[in-house]
């Protein structure tokens, strides 16, 4: 698998991350025993997770995993603190606060140290926030350090207070929100954001919320899906509607017209879009996973990524 290095840092991920929100709801462990081994076969080593995924169970499962299957040393492990222990809370960026999440998040993991550790959303006490980050950098309780789901002014006013106050070892690292052919706002303030401040950016949830995978056809909920999920059902609700439908028939033609399975066609606009290190991975089954997996060596044409831009919104600035 192809590695993207991440500046100021000695960090090269791999360009599919393996997303684990579901993990300890609704993907067992030993599914994701599974959906690991699969990932690392192929090369891939970036492992994205939270406290707050199946509420600390997706950590534990990946400290379990790396202490009986794969070794730790093999693994880029991202974190993020600043929610609580529930799905619903509200951030709490406060120093105390996201340093505790840390220390949780290390002895579920069981381990040291990890590779990134990000602020999971905006608070208004930055300041606090990113001297946490500073203290862990400098206690090596992480390698580097980010930001999830800003929006750029957010992104910019926290990379500018870190670059005036401190080395250049611990400026921010990465970025990482929503981008897909559903979701293309990054494009307008964050992703030239991370791109001027010499940022990375991770993309999570580049199929829609699983919308572009064209399980809801027609309207159709499967049984099996996260929109008939309790609890993850808000999280899709918002692409189910005639638009997506109308991208799903899109990306359906030009992949029957390139001999592609209908996933890759999303995964791989992201993927080689401008700006993005990593796709970060939400499967939840072994089959689920492997069409990506096997995409590694395919590209889109580029008329096919011209049509798609303008079925979205509109020509990516960026590619410029």
């Amino acid at each position: 698998m192809e590695y993207r290095k991440l500046t100021n840092t000695d960090l090269a991920v791999s360009r599919l991350g393996l997303g684990t929100l579901t993990w300890g709801r609704d993907v067992t462990a030993p599914v994701a025993r599974k959906l690991l081994h699969s990932f690392v076969s192929v090369g891939g080593n970036l492992i994205d997770t939270a406290p707050i995924y199946g509420s600390g169970m997706a950590e534990r499962i990946i400290g379990s995993l790396m202490r009986h299957d794969v070794p730790r040393e093999q693994l880029l492990i991202a974190t993020k603190s600043g929610f609580s222990g529930s799905d619903t809370a509200g951030s709490d960026m406060r120093r105390e606060t996201l340093l505790a999440d840390l220390a949780g998040s290390l002895k579920r993991l069981g381990t040291d140290y990890v590779d990134i550790w990000q602020l999971h959303a905006w608070d208004e006490r930055i300041d606090e926030a990113l001297d946490a980050l500073n203290y862990a950098l400098s206690r090596g309780m992480t390698r580097a350090v980010g930001v999830c789901s800003f929006v750029g002014w957010q992104l910019g006013t926290a990379a500018t207070m870190q670059t005036l106050s401190v080395t250049d070892a611990a400026q921010l690292t990465v970025a990482s929100s929503e981008y897909s052919l559903l979701a293309r706002g990054a494009e307008v303030e964050l992703l030239p954001a991370a791109k001027y401040h010499g940022l990375g950016f991770f993309a999570w949830a580049p199929l829609g919320r699983g919308v572009l995978a064209g399980r809801y056809a027609a309207g159709a909920v499967p049984i099996d899906s996260r929109a008939a999920s309790p609890g993850f059902e808000w999280y899709v609700e918002p692409y189910l509607n005639t638009k997506s439908a109308a991208v799903v028939d899109a990306i359906t033609h030009a992949a029957e017209g390139l001999g592609m399975e209908l996933p890759q066609v999303p995964l791989l606009w992201v993927r080689d879009a401008p700006g993005v290190s990593a796709v970060l991975l939400g499967a939840r089954t072994p089959e689920q996973l492997q069409p990506y997996l096997v995409a590694e060596d395919q590209t889109l044409p580029d008329e096919i990524i011209s049509a798609l831009d303008d079925i979205t919104g509109g020509s990516n600035m960026l590619r410029d």
